[in-house]
């Protein structure tokens, strides 16, 4: 009930606040969690350790997935704005790159399709748990 009536809330506020409210509740959550490596002493990175937070809230219930939706999809979208600085700085290793480039490159490939194996076989399984779980609420008990 009471999230139901917070989610409402939320749900609530005009168009255009709800994108920077659910970029603040991530920047809000990553702090938090960032302060939570350095209290507990995590061997982890805070945004991993705000990851499993989040998840955890939203599996809960505590926090309703449409409180995050939109600032996902927004981050989502501008993503690649977060790796300019990255590829500008790459200008300053000419002299690596042209000894070691071709070594680097074939790291990043192989790496990259590992990690899209890895996510399409969780994607996959997750994808069947949902059908399986949607089938048995289907299914009236006897």
């Amino acid at each position: 009930m009471l999230a139901a009536l917070r989610s409402q809330r939320l749900t609530k506020l005009p168009h255009l606040l709800q994108l920077p409210v659910q970029v603040l509740l991530y920047i809000g959550l990553f702090l938090f969690s960032q302060q939570l490596v350095v209290w507990l002493h995590i061997p982890l990175p805070a945004n991993i350790v705000g990851m499993v937070l989040l998840l955890f809230l939203i599996v809960s219930r505590v926090l309703p997935l449409k409180w995050v939706k939109a600032g996902s999809n927004w981050l989502l979208a501008e993503m690649l704005l977060f790796f300019v600085p990255a590829v500008v700085a790459v200008i300053n290793y000419g002299p690596l790159l042209r000894t070691d480039g071709i070594r680097i490159c074939l790291v990043i490939a192989i790496s990259t399709v590992l990690v899209l194996t890895a996510t399409s076989l969780v994607v996959q399984r997750v994808y069947q748990y949902e059908l399986a779980r949607a089938a048995r609420k289907q299914v009236p008990h006897a």
